[in-house]
């Protein structure tokens, strides 16, 4: 039974009606970084996602440091709406906002949206159609009331054993955690919905950061119960491949190299012009090759560190060897390959500037889901959202 979502909205010829969730409504009660990514990869894909912020904003919005740009980050094509959930007026007009919303998302911190009346148990009764995102440091079980943040998912969840040196672990250079679990809030969202096409009922969906780190090990997890040995952290591995690490070239840069076959270790000795590499009897094989790894990694470096890497990195292209330089982020903003795939577009400030921003890492039918809208400035659509609750 296909049922119709519980609002209407009026059809245009704009561009967002082409998009897949053209005429789906999400009412977004989320900050930091976990619950706005949801909301963008759904604003993105065409949704139309209501941003609700308190009095005075969202305080993502000035946060110092490295998270300086988490708010333009994730917050794309939204609408801005303030209101203050913890009084009774705001607490209704919330509600009634759900009751014309197909999606609502929140990443508070625990029983914070049922003390206030807006937890999933207390909307589903006005709204059965209602899908409700809960993003969270634990799924239910004995940590599922823990305050979480994604380093400290990452240290519990082996992601930070795995990532620094024997003794050292460390935090991954980014909010994996947070950005992977508004992801998997967005695909429960999509898949809820579709589940809703049939069963005309919505449901509640969960995301957490610790599952979702665990998610990440589960590769190491699993050699482990294969081999009975825990697996040593990155650094340390034992590679599976001779020729797979970071050189250093001329002038101190660096190249990351990787020759994974018998055939690529030939085709690089070819392009570095070592026949006797090549020819080396105890060479011919990975095996071999693993076997003296450290010696061998000492001889290319000591080739390598003659070579520019705007020389070799052209040889290794045309010849099909895996390489990479060591690209810092502020590198990227002038990437060739973002600027000429449409990956890295301008989108208009709240401030009335203009940024960067990166899109989302797929193509639909031969195109990106972009920037539609300027980010919005607090408060940018209450009266537009709010007066249209009266009509």
């Amino acid at each position: 039974m296909k049922t119709e979502a519980p609002h209407a909205h009026p059809v245009s010829d704009s561009p967002e009606k082409h998009l897949p969730l053209h005429g789906i409504r999400v009412l977004e009660f989320t900050h930091m970084v976990m619950g706005p990514t949801c909301g963008m990869i759904l604003a993105d894909l065409g949704a139309e996602v209501i941003k609700i912020e308190p009095p005075g904003g969202d305080k993502t919005r000035n946060l110092p440091g490295l998270g300086i740009g988490f708010f333009r980050s994730f917050n794309r094509n939204k609408k801005s709406v303030v209101l203050d959930i913890t009084t009774a007026d705001g607490q209704a007009t919330a509600k009634a906002l759900v009751a014309q919303s197909d999606v609502v998302l929140e990443n508070f911190r625990p029983g914070l949206m049922s003390k206030l009346g807006l937890d999933y148990a207390a909307l589903k009764a006005e709204n059965p159609q209602l899908i409700y995102v809960t993003h969270k440091g634990f799924l239910p079980g004995p940590y599922e009331n823990r305050l979480a943040l994604d380093e400290v998912v990452q240290m519990m969840g082996g992601l930070s054993y795995m990532t620094g040196p024997e003794g050292r672990p460390l935090r991954a250079g980014t909010s994996v955690n947070d950005i992977m679990g508004g992801m998997f809030g967005a695909i429960g969202v999509l898949a809820a919905l579709r589940e809703r096409d049939s069963t005309g009922r919505g449901q509640e969906i969960q995301s957490a950061l610790f599952e979702n780190c665990v998610f990440l090990s589960s590769q190491h997890m699993q050699q482990f119960m294969m081999t009975n040995e825990p697996p040593p952290p990155m650094p340390s591995r034992v590679s599976a491949w001779s020729v797979y690490d970071v050189f250093t070239l001329a002038e101190g840069e660096q190249l990351f190299i990787g020759a994974v076959s018998d055939k690529q270790w030939f085709t690089l000795c070819d392009v570095l012009q070592s026949p006797d590499l090549a020819n080396d009897p105890t060479l011919q094989t990975n095996a071999q090759r693993v076997a003296v790894r450290p010696a061998l990694l000492q001889r290319l470096g000591d080739i390598l560190k003659h070579h520019r890497p705007e020389d070799l990195s052209p040889k290794l292209e045309a010849a099909g060897i895996p390489y990479a330089p060591i690209m810092r982020p502020d590198q990227l903003v002038d990437d060739p390959h973002l600027k000429a795939s449409g990956g890295l577009v301008p989108m208009q400030t709240e401030d009335g500037g203009t940024t960067e921003v990166v899109l989302l890492p797929l193509m639909m039918d031969g195109r990106r889901p972009g920037v539609r809208m300027p980010l919005a400035a607090v408060g940018e659509h209450t009266a537009e959202v709010l007066d249209a609750l009266g009509s």
